[in-house]
C-alpha cells in the first residue's frame, strides 16, 4: 500500500532545502522561479510534490506552460516546460511514476504539449517516462568545468576564438557585471532585437523583471555585458544557483560585431564564475545530434563537454499541435 501523496503546497523553506540539497537540484526548481512564474504575464506554474506520512518530501516537479498571448488565442499557444525536473529523492521509479501520472492529469486540459528538457542522464528511470506516454527525443548540451585552471580552460577555446577576445579588449570592449533594473531594460533592448530578427519568441520583459526582484545573489540573474564607449553592446542573462551558472539569453547588437561582444562575455564569465567558486558552466541547448546548428558550432569554439541528456515529450491537444505548428509559421512570416 502506498504510504506517499500529491499535494501542490508546501513550506517554502522545506521546498528550497530539499531543492539545495538534492544532487541534482536546480535553479528551476525552486520556490523563486515558481514565485517568478507566478507574477510573470501569460505564465501559469504547476507544481506537484510526493510527501510521505511523516510529511517528508519524496519528489518535486515544477512546470510552467507559457502562453503567446493573452485570452482565448493564449491555448493555441500553451506547452507546459519543465527545466531540469522532477527532482526524485534517491531516484526511485515509484515515485517518478507516481508524480508523473498525477502530472499528466493535471497537464492534458491545460497545455499542448510537454517538454522535460533534462539535465542530467535519466538511465533506467527512461522507461517510467515511456510509460506515461512520454517520447524520449535526443538533444544536446554543452557543459564547461570550471574546476580547470585558466590556462586549461584558455587552451580549450578555438585559436580564433582567442584572437578575437584579444580583439574585443584592443577594440575597448570591456566586461561588466550589471544588476539594475535600467540594466536588464538595456539588454533586453538588444535580446529583442536579436530574437526578432531570428524570428524566435522571447518572454516578456516582466519575466525578467520578476526574476532580477524575486531572487538574490546566491538564486538569480546575473546581467554580464560587454560594453564600449560606455554603451552595452551585447549581453549574455544568466541565472546562477549552488555551483552553477546558466546560460539562459544572449546576444548583441550587429552593428558591435566588430568589437566582438559575443567572444569576449562567455570567456569572460568562466573567469568571473572561478573567481566567485562556481565549479559548472552550463552553455544551454546545443540542438540535435547529427543535424547542423550553428549556434552549437558558436558555443563549442570556448571548449567544454557535449553531453545527450534528451528530452521527453508529450502531445496531450494533437489537433491544436498542428494548428498551432501551422500558427508559428505564418508568425514567422509577419516578423
Amino acid at each position: 500500500m502506498q504510504n506517499f501523496k500529491i499535494t501542490s503546497t508546501l513550506n517554502p523553506a522545506q521546498w528550497s532545502s530539499f531543492v539545495y540539497e538534492h544532487p541534482n537540484g536546480n535553479v528551476f526548481q525552486t520556490p523563486e522561479m515558481y514565485k517568478v512564474y507566478k507574477n510573470t504575464k501569460n505564465y501559469e506554474p504547476i507544481f506537484l510534490a510526493v510527501i510521505n506520512d511523516k510529511n517528508e518530501i519524496l519528489g518535486t516537479l515544477l512546470a510552467v506552460i507559457q502562453k503567446e498571448y493573452s485570452g482565448f488565442l493564449g491555448n493555441f499557444t500553451a506547452r507546459s516546460i519543465i527545466f531540469g525536473g522532477p527532482l526524485i529523492k534517491n531516484n526511485d521509479a515509484d515515485i517518478l511514476d507516481f508524480i508523473l501520472q498525477e502530472y499528466n492529469k493535471i497537464i492534458r486540459k491545460k497545455a499542448i504539449y510537454s517538454q522535460f528538457r533534462n539535465m542530467w542522464e535519466w538511465r533506467d528511470l527512461k522507461e517510467i517516462f515511456i510509460k506515461n506516454g512520454f517520447e524520449y527525443e535526443e538533444h544536446l548540451d554543452i557543459l564547461v568545468d570550471l574546476n580547470k585552471n585558466e590556462e586549461e580552460l584558455w587552451k580549450e577555446v578555438n585559436t580564433k576564438r582567442r584572437n578575437e577576445i584579444r580583439r574585443a579588449k584592443k577594440e575597448g570592449t570591456t566586461f561588466l557585471v550589471k544588476s539594475t533594473l535600467n540594466d536588464l531594460h538595456e539588454c533586453y533592448s538588444i535580446l529583442k532585437s536579436v530574437y526578432k530578427k531570428a524570428k524566435l519568441p522571447i518572454p516578456n520583459i516582466n519575466f525578467f523583471e520578476n526574476i532580477l526582484i524575486n531572487t538574490n545573489n546566491n538564486t538569480g540573474l546575473k546581467l554580464f555585458c560587454a560594453c564600449n564607449e560606455r554603451k552595452i553592446i551585447g549581453c549574455m542573462l544568466a541565472l546562477v544557483y549552488k555551483n552553477a551558472i546558466y546560460d539562459f539569453y544572449a546576444g548583441a547588437y550587429p552593428e558591435y560585431y566588430n568589437k566582438y561582444p559575443n567572444d569576449l562575455i562567455p570567456w569572460e564569465v568562466f573567469l568571473w564564475g572561478k573567481e566567485h567558486g562556481f565549479e559548472l558552466f552550463d552553455f544551454g541547448g546545443a540542438g540535435k545530434p547529427n543535424k547542423p546548428y550553428g549556434v552549437r558550432d558558436y558555443k563549442l569554439k570556448f571548449g567544454g563537454e557535449l553531453v545527450n541528456y534528451g528530452r521527453f515529450e508529450k502531445v496531450h491537444k494533437p489537433l491544436l499541435m498542428e494548428m498551432g505548428k501551422t500558427g508559428l509559421k505564418v508568425w514567422q512570416k509577419l516578423k
